[in-house]
């Protein structure tokens, strides 16, 4: 059964990995779906996301539309590594990641916010991403 929330985290990540300035800053191994603090820095995790129903499309299709959060963690230093991340990741995914078993009609620009780890001792820099899509599947 195809669930679009899924799969698009899935494209997304495809892209990350894909993407060799996201990767010259976080290992490909550390770019992961999940929704806890990270133990490594740097690291990209994908939260689960939320899907709306907008209803069927011609040739039994399906769309929806699809917001994920994703996660940058980094250790704060100097050179911000943390927001060169984010910039990376907002340059590779400015358009819609590839997919091949749906569509994506309509892709909004990520934005970002920025905060500080509300554990002060650990020095992290933590920024939310928010990505959103509409996508539309055969069933």
């Amino acid at each position: 059964m195809f669930e679009p929330s899924l799969a698009l985290q899935t494209a997304i990540r495809a892209a990350l990995i894909a993407s060799p300035a996201v990767t010259a800053l976080v290992p490909a191994d550390r770019i992961r779906a999940g929704s806890s603090r990270p133990d490594f820095f740097p690291t990209i995790v994908l939260a689960a996301g939320k899907t709306l129903f907008l209803g069927r499309a011609s040739g039994s299709q399906l769309c929806a539309r699809v917001i994920l959060d994703l996660h940058v963690w980094a250790l704060e230093d100097g050179a911000d590594t943390a927001r060169m991340i984010g910039g990376a990741v907002m340059q590779t995914l400015i358009d819609p990641p590839q997919a091949e078993a749906f569509g994506i009609d309509q892709w909004d620009k990520p934005s970002v916010q920025w905060m500080r780890d509300p554990k002060p001792e650990l020095t992290a820099c933590h920024g939310v991403m928010q990505l959103s899509g509409v996508v539309r599947w055969r069933v």
